[in-house]
C-alpha cells in the first residue's frame, strides 16, 4: 500500500496545474463515495423501518379478512392483460 508521505512527495514533483487537477478529481471521488454511502445508510434504515411496520401490521392481516379479501383474486388474469 502506498503511504501518504510517498503520495505527497510525488505530488510535490508535479506542476501545480496537475496537482490541482489530481486534488479536484480526488475531492469529486470522495463526494461521490459519501453520497453513495449516505444513500446506502438511508436505504438500510428504511428497510428496517418497513420490516418493523410489517411486523406491527401482521396481526391485523391475520385476523381481519377484509384486509386480505382481494388476495382471492390473485390467481385471476388482469382484464386486458396478454401474457407473452
Amino acid at each position: 500500500m502506498i503511504h501518504q508521505d510517498d503520495i505527497l512527495r510525488e505530488m510535490k514533483q508535479r506542476p501545480i496545474e496537475e496537482r490541482l487537477a489530481i486534488l479536484e478529481a480526488a475531492i469529486h471521488d470522495l463526494r461521490e463515495s459519501l453520497r453513495l454511502e449516505k444513500r446506502r445508510a438511508n436505504w438500510d434504515s428504511m428497510r428496517v423501518r418497513l420490516a418493523e411496520s410489517a411486523e406491527k401490521a401482521l396481526p391485523y392481516y391475520e385476523s381481519d379478512e377484509e384486509l386480505t379479501a382481494f388476495t382471492a383474486l390473485d390467481s385471476e388474469d388482469f382484464l386486458g392483460y396478454e401474457p407473452e
